[in-house]
């Protein structure tokens, strides 16, 4: 415990520098704005902010994406309860009892209760990462190449089953991801594979266009048809803080929806999203009268408002201690975290602990940064919905076409963007999510590197999978979820809970 505290320290000491108090404001700040406007989501700013953290020292960037992602948390709730538009897919739950509450005249409440909440299940989850994050690092280290390559299967297979749609097309997705992560130079010949005699592929499909195109431009593409004109109108703000009696009734909600996101965000194939829905009917569910969610129960705000915070913080646990991304989100952060020369996983506590300790360190002054930001900035947040898209689109095009350019000054990375543009634009159009790809496109190589090691060192026996113990574990364990979603009664309450 001695040691733990002594890291902390230092990782405060990291995090309060100047520069890094900036990095972590700007990444807050940004987070909460995503979190405001509709369309924008974390995975769509990330994928297109990837490019400007290339020139930035590794733990400023990191802090600043990782501000990004738990801070749109934050500002998401605001719009929903004040004018009932979710800026963010995580609040889209929190809309249904807080804007009720708001038309009560009780907006305040709802918004004090959903920032509060926010910030108790942030530090929990963050506290989180600090007690488990070595324990986990230390036995990853123990992991054998089929290990590795049997827990990265997990991880794809959660993906899969937590996919919003149809399993067969996150499948699908799956192993287009898997393929075009194998595009470049082979890992053990040396060979180029896939590059359709294109030096420019000898390296891989850059990571940041396709990113930007999947996520980041074809997301605003989508975004410019469905939105119109918005008229805001919200309700009026009374006393932000709440009564005893409020807080009494909200924090058993606090209390579950922290405790579950904590579980969905160290859960592969998780997330922020699936925690705050999963909470919200867990609340309608232990509710002695659950007529009142829908008619602005507080426990509709408290409960998805902490699960998708505590879900948010908690998703960097497998991703810095296993190198394993829990999300779309989070596997761009691999994808930052490897544009700076570094390798997510078990090591990186050891070889480097500033970036490790400063970027918990960081998540508690984020935390409270986000309390400060958004409760006495409230109606800024909503006056920025009255911004037309059509000028937030051309801004972001610019950005966007300057960012993929500058990374390795060429063109054809441009080319690249609009490709990937093209081909996320198609996917919407399908209804295939394009999550999994980017799971399959980062996990990929890892995929490949473990089981061509696994076989090389078990002389070609597929056996070595079965043979080891953890790795035949987690093997059940993806064998038991492949099977559990093709059941027909779990497959249709799967498909009702996703419409729900």
């Amino acid at each position: 415990m001695i040691d733990l505290f002594a890291a902390l320290g230092h990782g405060f000491s990291v995090a309060a520098t100047p520069i890094n108090l900036l990095f972590c404001l700007i990444g807050a700040v940004c987070g909460t704005l995503i979190g405001v406007l509709p369309g924008l989501g974390p995975v769509a700013t990330i994928s297109l902010l990837l490019p400007a953290t290339y020139a930035l020292d590794p733990v400023g960037a990191i802090i600043m994406l990782a501000g990004i992602y738990y801070g749109a948390q934050y500002g998401g709730s605001t719009t929903a309860i004040l004018v009932n538009i979710p800026g963010e897919s995580t609040s889209v739950v929190t809309a249904i009892d807080g804007y009720k509450m708001a038309q009560q005249g009780r907006a305040g409440e709802a918004l004090a209760i959903a920032a509060i909440g926010s910030f108790i299940a942030g530090c929990f989850g963050t506290v989180v990462i600090a007690l488990l994050g070595p324990p986990l690092a230390l036995m990853t280290q123990k992991f054998a190449s089929p290990d590795y390559f049997s827990l990265m299967v997990l991880g794809l297979v959660s993906a899969v089953v937590l996919a919003n749609g149809s399993a067969f097309r996150a499948v699908a997705m799956i192993f287009l991801g898997l393929l075009l992560g194998m595009v470049g130079m082979d890992i053990n010949t040396g060979e180029a594979r896939m590059t359709f005699g294109l030096i420019e592929l000898s390296d891989g499909i850059n990571f940041v266009a396709l990113v930007m195109g999947l996520f980041g431009v074809a997301e605003v593409i989508s975004n410019l048809e469905g939105v119109s004109t918005r008229i805001v109108n919200h309700s009026k703000i009374n006393s932000i803080w709440p009564s005893f009696k409020v807080l009494r009734g909200a924090w058993g909600a606090v209390m579950r929806g922290t405790l579950l996101g904590t579980i969905f965000g160290i859960l592969p194939g998780g997330g922020a999203t699936i925690a705050s829905f999963s909470s919200y009917a867990l609340e309608k569910r232990v509710s002695k009268t659950p007529e009142r969610f829908g008619n602005g129960a507080i426990e509709g705000v408290a409960g998805p408002e902490s699960a998708n915070n505590a879900a948010a913080q908690t998703s960097f646990v497998p991703l810095l201690t296993m190198g394993i991304p829990t999300s779309a989100t989070m596997a761009l952060l691999v994808g930052a975290l490897t544009l700076h020369g570094i390798a997510p996983g078990p090591t990186i506590i050891t070889r480097q602990p500033d970036l490790f300790w400063g970027l918990i360190a960081s998540m508690f002054i984020g935390n409270a940064m986000l309390v400060v930001i958004n409760l006495p900035m409230i109606g800024l947040w909503v006056r920025l919905l009255n911004v037309p898209y059509r000028i937030l689109y051309l801004v972001i095009a610019v950005v966007c076409a300057i960012g993929v350019y500058s990374v390795n000054n060429s063109s054809f990375d441009i080319y690249m963007t609009v490709g990937f543009t093209a081909l996320g634009y198609i996917l919407r159009k399908l209804d295939a999510e394009p999550a999994p790809l980017l799971m399959g496109f980062v996990l990929g190589p890892m995929v490949e590197e473990n089981f061509r090691r696994s076989l090389i060192t078990s002389h070609g026996d597929p056996m070595v999978f079965l043979q080891r113990p953890i790795s035949l574990v987690l093997l059940l364990l993806s064998a038991g979820l492949l099977i559990s979603i093709v059941l027909p009664s779990i497959s249709k309450r799967r498909t009702e809970v996703f419409q729900e």
